[in-house]
């Protein structure tokens, strides 16, 4: 049985295999990742530790906690930033190869704020962003909710402890910045825990994250999770998040992923929504490795407020050419009926740079409308 630690680092595995299976020979001096976890008392990974926050902003060896407090210098002298209203700061710009192991956030304030500040991320000096998400749904839950929870992705404490630890590898250069969208200033800490080490081949899969909201669906259209892809890669899942529009049932739709030659029909159907994240007879409030649901509120209407998720981590979605992958929107009263909710998505994938650009990102009211409304 695989540990919940180890599966992010067997996804590092499962991901490079992907590259080196299409890409051509290439000198490999990355360590076997799961060694890492297997073999704690290895010493000879080729690895350089860093570690960026605003108390070492470059990472940069033997510069960190150089800022003075009322203690003096190196006592907690900048361990946070206040993020203004429209303001874009940088959270790190990395010289590679590398990888970004894992991310620690965590800010506070009034409703909605997750859903005004937005994450970006470069790789390998990609004029676009690879990852472009409000930071509440990149670090794994939606509507701006904080619902403490585990998964093999992420871990959210109960006051908004952030973390994700899907990895980021890169060969050129990695570049992050945040920006405050909303009109409140708010305090933001940040830690980014990366490693320096040799090239990785140069087809290598690189994280991608977009996200969705369609405050309503369209009737009969299916919600797209993964949007056209046209290069090869591996989808590793979704935090989506629903809020129905009416007091039924709202979970029939089956999950659809178009691979490759696909055009009408799908190589992989599901058979709805609760099935597709790995429940049963409705969604349960329940968290595991690989599928759950944080959050499964009703209103008083008995309108559904739910966050679920879903990784493909030991049962991989790859393709060669093309992908696109959607959720039906079918509901049942007496029967199966097309619907029109409100649903959004964060999506997660790996696929090679240079990639195309991600579609456009939601504006602020259409992020933050109707977040968490009881009708």
């Amino acid at each position: 049985m695989f540990s919940a630690c180890r599966f992010p680092v067997a996804l590092f595995v499962a991901t490079l295999g992907i590259a080196a299976a299409f890409a051509p020979s290439v000198a490999w001096a990355d360590p076997d990742p799961v060694d890492l976890i297997e073999k704690p008392y290895d010493l000879d990974t080729g690895m350089t530790s860093r570690s960026i926050s605003f108390e070492n902003p470059t990472g940069a060896p033997g510069q960190g906690g150089q800022a003075a407090s009322n203690l003096g210098p190196g006592r907690k002298g900048s361990p946070n930033r206040r993020l203004g209203p429209g303001e874009t700061i940088q959270l790190c710009d990395i010289e590679g190869p590398g990888a970004i192991r894992h991310i620690w956030m965590t800010t506070g304030g009034e409703q909605g704020l997750f859903r005004e500040i937005v994450l970006r991320a470069w790789w390998d000096n990609q004029e676009h962003p690879s990852i472009e998400c409000p930071i509440g749904d990149f670090f794994g839950f939606a509507h701006s909710e904080v619902r403490p929870y585990q998964s093999a992705v992420h871990s959210l404490g109960p006051s908004a402890g952030m973390n994700i630890w899907l990895p980021m590898p890169f060969n050129k250069r990695a570049k992050m910045t945040i920006t405050n969208d909303g009109e409140q200033s708010v305090w933001l800490y940040y830690q980014i825990d990366y490693t320096l080490q040799g090239p990785f081949p140069a087809r290598t899969g690189m994280l991608h994250v977009c996200f969705r909201r369609e405050n309503p669906t369209t009737l009969k259209q299916d919600f797209i999770l993964l949007p056209q892809r046209n290069q090869r890669g591996r989808f590793i899942g979704s935090v989506m998040g629903i809020r129905s529009e009416t007091p039924y049932w709202w979970g029939e739709g089956e999950m659809k992923a178009y691979l490759d030659d696909d055009t009408d029909f799908p190589t992989i159907c599901g058979t709805g929504s609760e099935d597709y994240v790995g429940l049963s007879w409705g969604v349960q409030q329940v968290q595991f490795m690989y599928n759950g649901c944080p959050m499964n509120d009703k209103d008083a209407k008995d309108h559904a407020f739910v966050t679920m998720y879903r990784w493909h981590l030991p049962d991989p979605i790859v393709w060669l050419k093309s992908a696109r992958i959607t959720i039906q929107q079918i509901g049942a009263d007496k029967g199966y009926l097309e619907t029109q909710d409100d649903w959004s998505c964060a999506s997660f994938w790996y696929e090679p740079v240079p990639s195309e650009p991600l579609p456009p990102m939601p504006d602020l009211e259409t992020r933050t409308k109707n977040l968490m409304e009881k009708k």
